[in-house]
Parts: structure tokens; C-alpha cells; sequence
């Protein structure tokens, strides 16, 4: 049997990875091996998050694939623009608003959302779009349709949406495939269709049908 990939994971605001086991699970039986990059959300400036993920990017060597969940996502984005050195095999988004978010827009007027969100989330969940991918390395993006969640409550979502991300927000030009699941934001990282999804792209660029 061919050994795992390794493929780094990295989460979204107010996650810690633990989150993610069950993805772990169901993508270690398609033989990726999913390691986290943790960073705490609230306390750590953007800067601060995309210089050490670099740091664990070359450790993992070159050609890694890299998944992102909602901030995440754009975490990924961030730190690949600014280390265009960096060699990375295929990426997934999972649920990460690239365009901006209506929902981190609606609570950054809450008093005391700056404490309650943080630097990073700040600086990527409220930064405008559209950002473009340019890089060869096939990037897929997955968003959720089902409206349940946090953001419907918080912010007025046009649907479809994941109940904290429409899908118009993870829309990335650029990117090699797109596809959206009848899950909300948190089922994008329970669900087995995903999982598979993602398997299937880190393992040949592309969704399969």
C-alpha cells in the first residue's frame, strides 16, 4: 500500500482543528494523512498566522496539498501571495469567503467584536474582492447551501447560502472546479460527500461527477 499524503489542514475562526476529526477520518480511508496548523484566532495577527504557516508549509515540502475551512481558506490564500516561492500541490476551500463577508461585516458593528473576532478575522473576513487565483496548482473550491447557522441570524444572507457564507462569496476566479453541497458551514467538515469530494481533487485537481 502506497503511504498516506500528507496534507495540511488549516481551520477557521474560533476552531482549534479538533473540529475536524471526522474529516480526518473519512479522508484517512482515501489515504490523505491530515495534519493541522493551529493558530488562535483571536489573538494572533494576521501577519503573525501566515509567517509561521509558511514556516510549516516548507517543512512539509514542496507539492503539499493544502485544505482550508472559512477563514482558513483565506489564511491559505494570504500567505501563498505573499511567499510566491512556496511550492504547493492542489488546494480546496472549504466554505471561505473570498469575497468578503456579509456576516463578519454585520457583527464588526456589534460592541466589542474587534476583541470578539481579532486581528486576523478582521483583516481577511472583511477585506473586499475579488481575489484572483493565478497559480498553477489546481484550486477547488466547496461551499454549503444549507441556511443554518450563526450568520443567518446575525446578517441578512441572500441564499444560497451555508448559514454564515453565501456562495457568491466563495466564488474564486481562477479557480480550477467549484462545487456546492447541501450542507451548512460546520457540515462542510461532517460531511461524507465532502470528504470524498476532497479526496478525489487533492488526488487528481479536479471533482469528480
Amino acid at each position: 500500500m502506497a503511504d498516506p499524503t500528507p496534507t495540511l489542514f488549516v481551520h477557521g475562526l474560533w476552531m482549534t482543528g479538533v473540529e475536524g476529526m471526522l474529516l480526518r477520518q473519512r479522508l484517512s480511508s482515501y489515504g490523505l494523512l491530515l495534519t493541522t496548523f493551529r493558530y488562535d484566532t483571536t489573538a494572533e495577527t494576521a501577519a503573525d498566522v501566515v509567517s509561521r504557516l509558511a514556516t510549516v508549509i516548507r517543512e512539509l515540502g514542496p507539492e503539499v496539498p493544502l485544505l482550508g475551512h472559512s477563514l482558513g481558506g483565506l489564511l491559505i490564500l494570504r500567505c501563498l501571495a505573499a511567499n510566491p516561492d512556496l511550492a504547493v500541490g492542489p488546494v480546496v476551500l472549504l466554505g471561505s469567503p473570498v469575497n468578503g463577508s456579509r456576516s463578519a461585516q454585520s457583527l464588526a458593528r456589534l460592541p466589542g467584536a474587534s476583541w470578539l473576532m481579532g486581528e486576523a478575522a478582521t483583516r481577511e473576513l472583511l477585506a473586499g474582492g475579488p481575489r484572483v487565483w493565478t497559480r498553477e496548482s489546481p484550486l477547488g473550491v466547496i461551499a454549503g447551501s444549507v441556511p443554518f447557522g450563526l450568520g443567518a441570524v446575525i446578517a441578512d444572507l441572500p441564499l444560497p447560502h451555508d448559514g454564515a457564507v453565501t456562495v457568491a462569496e466563495t466564488q474564486l476566479h481562477g479557480a480550477s472546479a467549484q462545487r456546492v453541497f447541501p450542507v451548512n458551514h460546520m457540515g462542510l467538515l461532517a460531511s461524507a460527500a465532502v470528504a470524498r469530494a476532497v479526496a478525489g481533487f487533492i488526488r487528481s485537481g479536479q471533482f469528480s461527477d
